[in-house]
Parts: C-alpha cells; structure tokens; sequence
C-alpha cells in the first residue's frame, strides 16, 4: 500500500553561482529539509521525502569542479549504454518526447524537485509550505502538484469533481483506471533500482559518490476516463492493460504481474497476431524486466523476470498542476481533470527510456508491433496523453542538499 496523498514542488534556484553562495544554500535547504521532517515518523504514518536534480542544476550551477572535472564528466556514468554507443554516457539525461508524446509535450528544466508523501495530507501540505517559506530567496517555485492514491479515493473526488467518466471508476479502485497498480511482484524490490546496485550497470560501485542514489522520471499524463469506460467493456480494459486472452470474473481489479506471467517481445507480438491488441503490461516486460537470473553487488539473488522500475505515480485533478508559475506554458486551467503524476525510479535514463519505448510498441532490436502509437490496441495509450517530461538524478540523503556543491 502506497502512502495516500503526494505533492511535488518544482522549483529553480535563484541563489547565487559562486561557491560560497552555493554552500550558503545547501545549508539552508539542509536545515529546512531537517525542519520538515522533525517529529515525524519516516514512513507512510508520518512523511517521506525524495529530493531529485535536473540536468539544469549540475549544467548550469555546477558546470565545472575544483578539480577540473567539467559537467557530465562528473556525473555517474552509465556503463551499458557508454558500450552500446561507444562513448561516455551519463546514467541522467535529458528527458525526451516518445513516439506517443504529442509534440507539445513540454521538456522541462528545473533544477530541483522534492516529492512529498504520507498517509496525512495535512503532513504533506504543512511541508510544503514550510519547505517554501524557509527556502525563499533560494529557490523559486514553478509548480506545485498534488494528488492522491487508495481505495474509494478516486471515484470518490473524480465524481465530486464532476470529471466525465468518473461515474464508472469501480467504487473502492485504487486509481481512475480501475485497476491495481501498486503490486510488489511488478514493482522492483529493495535496491535493484539503485545506480550502483546491478553489476555493470554504473560506476558507482563500490564507493560512487551518487551510491544508494537513483533516477527518477516525473511526467504529467491525461487520462480520458469517458473513453476508457464508455467506448471499452471490461474484458478490452484487462486485455489493453494487461495482456490479450484474460478472462477473470467481472470486476476484477488485481490480477497477476508475477514471473510466471511474463510476456517475451515474442509473445507480445504473437499475442497481437492472434487477439488484434497488445497489453501495456505485456508489451513493457520485454524491457522491464530481468531476463535472466542474477546476483547483485551486495551477493542478493534474483530471479529472472524481477522487475527493474519502481513507480510511485499517482491520480491528480490538477489541470496539469495544482499551481504553476507559467500558466501560459503549462496551459493551467483552473478546472479538474483526471490525470496521472507519473514518478518511477530506475538505476538509469536510459532503462527508463527502453522501457517507455516498449509501452509505445518498439524494442531495441528495432522490431515492434507496427501499430500507431495511439492506436486503441496498443495497451492504454489511447486513453492517455503526456503534457510534461523531466529527469532527476536522486542523491542518496548524505548529499541530497546541493550535490557536489562543495567539490566546485
């Protein structure tokens, strides 16, 4: 079970460039990040926070360190994709547009995001106001989202809220589409999603200075629930979301995502072939998955078929954002709209990358199911639509205010 209720703050910092006035703010959101979470429990009963770096921050706050490393050179490497490119790439890039992406997807470019969880919403929303009120003159704000997952939560506020579609989200659904998300046999498990935990992964092993951080994905989707429930029965929504050839008792809200239930590109295609449609489950597990058994560099076994991604999305009536800076950019409406804040953390951009490609329908091999990439066969893209991309690379909690700012 996911925490309940979740913000996200987005923000630029508008401290100064030079070393001592980097040093001043890193110890101000320190002491503000130490301020928010004094007298609370850090689990679900009390609150979590994530703080991620975009490549604005390390590009333009911290272009080149004492030593003479200049940026991207001191960013964790990211070794499978450095060999399959044949040059240095970093394990966080720049967020792009997916087939499926319309081209207003907006790439953004914010230095720093802070994800805020907890089963209280009054946990959340007084740390975020705190955060803000004792990080001004540091950092500038440039949205703030907010959302929500659980049993009944979603029929419930979509249908106060009068979203179309909402009648028909099942009554105690854990999200708008109707379906379980949150399953641990889908979810990586412990470390697997750590830069240094895979071997060969990263550089960080044994003693990277990012080890025991991650990359994280933050995107904002649309969901057309009218469509979803109006215009497919619930046999096509298992199919579209899981894979072709289900037939569970009506209603059916958790279905199996373990091992044993793996899709290969293969079958993903075949089952295409045979059934006229592809399950987004299905056709991300070809890429999302471990294909063979392996140990990690702390001696932990796993099976084939563990998953890579762990995700900590969330429905939202945000339109896109709850509060923007830009409205004119982030074409902010005041009126609610089913949508989705999609958060996943793997060791890489680049996992990150191929396993989105696989949700739009093609693999590295460059094979791939040929259908449009809003084609209503094609898992759940037809329902959805991407107004925002961004990456974050996530220090692990020793360096998490203002990394490498003490090295420049």
């Amino acid at each position: 079970m996911p925490p309940v209720y979740h913000e996200i703050v987005t923000g630029r910092l508008v401290a100064g460039h030079d070393r001592v006035a980097l040093l001043a703010a890193r110890d101000q959101l320190a002491h503000a990040l130490q301020g928010i979470e004094a007298g609370m429990a850090r689990g679900p009963s009390g609150l979590l926070v994530t703080v991620g770096w975009g490549m604005p921050y390390f590009r333009e706050q911290l272009p080149r360190l004492r030593d003479g490393r200049r940026f991207l050179h001191y960013l964790p490497v990211d070794l499978q994709e450095s060999r399959r490119v044949g040059r240095r790439v970093p394990a966080l890039a720049d967020a792009i547009r997916f087939p499926s992406d319309p081209p207003a997807t907006v790439l953004e470019r914010n230095d720093v995001a802070v994800v805020l969880r907890s089963d209280l919403r009054a946990h959340v929303t007084t740390a975020r106001q705190r955060l803000l009120a004792q990080l001004h003159g540091v950092l500038e704000p440039t949205s703030i989202r907010s959302g929500f997952v659980g049993a009944g939560l979603p029929k419930r506020l979509a249908t106060a809220a009068g979203v179309p579609g909402a009648a028909s989200i099942p009554d105690d659904a854990q999200l708008f589409l109707g379906f379980t998300s949150t399953q641990r046999s889908a979810l990586g498990p412990r470390r697997i999603a750590n830069l240094e935990c895979l071997k060969g992964t990263t550089d960080q092993w044994p003693g990277g200075y990012f080890k025991h951080g991650t990359v994280m994905h933050l995107s904002h989707l649309y969901e057309d629930l009218d469509a979803w429930y109006s215009e497919r029965d619930y046999i096509f929504r298992v199919w579209a979301t899981f894979r072709p050839g289900l037939n569970p008792p009506d209603g059916t809200q958790t279905l199996p995502e373990d091992a044993s239930v793996l899709q290969t590109q293969q079958q993903v295609t075949d089952g295409f072939v045979a059934n006229g449609i592809v399950g987004h489950s299905a056709s991300l597990q070809p890429q999302s998955r471990l294909a063979s058994a392996t140990v990690d560099n702390y001696g932990e076994r796993y099976e084939a078929g563990t998953a890579l991604v762990q995700r900590a999305d969330f429905n939202t009536l945000d339109n896109p954002f709850s509060w923007t800076s830009d409205k004119r950019t982030d074409r902010w409406n005041a009126e609610p709209a089913a949508g989705l804040h999609f958060v996943s953390f793997t060791a890489t951009s680049s996992i990150f990358e191929r396993v989105r490609r696989a949700m739009d329908g093609h693999y590295p091999d460059g094979k791939g199911t040929g259908l449009p990439p809003h084609d209503a066969e094609l898992g759940l893209n037809s329902v959805l639509r991407t107004t925002h991309r961004q990456n974050f690379l996530v220090p692990p909690r020793a360096h998490r205010s203002f990394p490498l700012a003490e090295l420049a």
